[in-house]
């Protein structure tokens, strides 16, 4: 039995444009590797089919993610949805080291010395020194079979093991396999940190100029913080905000650091719209980092006043779709807090649109259509949200009244 992750040949046999288009197809297809992963996966397919990989990466990737070991994976015929499954959960990352294992485990061929180096026959002598001439040409046929070349030989699939249970059930189980530990680096390539300066520094006059510096590049103090505690120490170890606010104060600093993050709270809060979770990703902050940021330049009641006014004018934009489009931003709504006050709302509004077009409607599909034709909305938003709603078990009863009803 012959397992579709063996090695047919060696990475470095592949051809580099073979590798350089398996390359472009996997950055295409939203999962770029490196080329040792690539040379590594092509070379679980034969020479022949080489001319196969070019037809398929000439082509747009049908599905994101695809990874290299996908590609070989979909020239063994399986389908390009279940390569992206496959890509998605892993499942590559199990191949990749099973075919690793099994090339340690497949033992060696012994290399055959080159026919080119043998020498010739030593006749049968007839004196006295036949041994002495013996010994002397088996020791020379040793030394040409230690100094041939060595020569790679492809794997036969008639040489080929079946794998294991336990490979197959490593398979089946997910990304739980094998690490080969790697040595730390030592010697020049040792990373080392270099040595940070007192904090004193930062209390002198000197310290005003080079936090002016960084102050232009900072966005806000935690910023400021992360990019100074590489380079300064604390009154007490490491830099704290608490010795970073107290330095920038003493130096006057403070009140235009402050005016300046006003400036970047609000601008981000009116961007995204009240969404405090993707505020604090534009800025680069935690939630607690944001909480405090906003306390300490005294915008509490501002932000507030923001979430609120962006919360109105969500519950009662009258658009229909508007308001399935933000039925399907969920993270949006409960970061407002209105999220079931909003399903509610458009159910009931929902519930009437479709109850007025049920007389004429045979389908559900049917149904969608005729209300999105008369509201100006696309049917299959709406479709989508009878089914987040549970709306779509009571029309298909209306609509079906003699039908059983549907199993889960």
């Amino acid at each position: 039995m012959t397992s579709p992750w063996q090695r047919r040949r060696q990475p470095d046999d592949v051809p580099t444009p073979v590798a350089v288009a398996v390359s472009d197809f996997c950055r295409r297809a939203k999962s770029p590797a490196p080329a040792p992963e690539v040379r590594e996966a092509l070379a679980l397919l034969l020479e022949d089919d080489d001319f196969r990989v070019r037809a398929l990466t000439d082509a747009e990737p049908e599905t994101t993610p695809l990874g290299p070991f996908a590609v070989v994976d979909i020239l063994k015929g399986t389908a390009p949805t279940v390569a992206a499954q496959r890509q998605s959960c892993g499942y590559y990352d199990v191949a990749r080291e099973l075919a690793y294992v099994r090339e340690e485990k497949t033992p060696k061929p012994t290399p055959a010395a080159d026919p080119s180096f043998a020498l010739p026959a030593a006749k049968p002598a007839e004196s006295s020194g036949k041994a002495k001439k013996a010994s002397k040409a088996e020791e020379a046929a040793t030394v040409q079979e230690r100094i041939a070349p060595k020569k790679r030989s492809t794997l036969v699939d008639e040489e080929t093991t079946a794998p294991s249970e336990q490979e197959l059930q490593a398979l089946d189980d997910g990304p739980s396999f094998l690490r080969r530990d790697l040595p730390r680096p030592r010697g020049r390539f040792t990373r080392v940190e270099a040595p940070r300066t007192p904090f004193v520094e930062l209390t002198r006059a000197g310290g005003k100029e080079l936090l002016e510096a960084s102050l232009e590049g900072s966005e806000h103090r935690f910023a400021l913080l992360r990019n100074m505690s590489h380079r300064f120490n604390g009154s007490r170890g490491d830099l704290t905000l608490v010795d970073l606010e107290t330095v920038l104060r003493d130096h006057g600093l403070l009140d235009a650091l402050k005016e300046k993050e006003r400036l970047q709270v609000l601008d981000a809060y009116t961007q995204q719209r009240g969404a405090t979770g993707r505020v604090g990703w534009a800025l680069g902050v935690s939630p607690p980092e944001l909480a405090r940021l906003v306390a300490s330049v005294g915008l509490s009641e501002d932000v507030e006043a923001l979430r609120e006014r962006f919360r109105r004018e969500a519950l009662a934009t009258s658009h229909l779709t508007h308001r399935l489009d933000l039925l399907g931003r969920e993270k949006y709504l409960a970061d407002l807090g209105i999220q079931r006050k909003f399903n509610e709302s458009l159910r009931k509004d929902l519930e009437r649109l479709l109850r007025d077009e049920l007389p004429g409607a045979t389908d559900l599909h049917g149904l969608c259509d005729s209300v999105g034709r008369k509201y100006g909305s696309p049917a299959e938003l709406i479709f989508r949200a009878i089914e987040r709603l549970g709306l779509a078990e009571g029309l298909r009863k209306q609509l079906y009244p003699g039908a059983p009803p549907s199993t889960p």
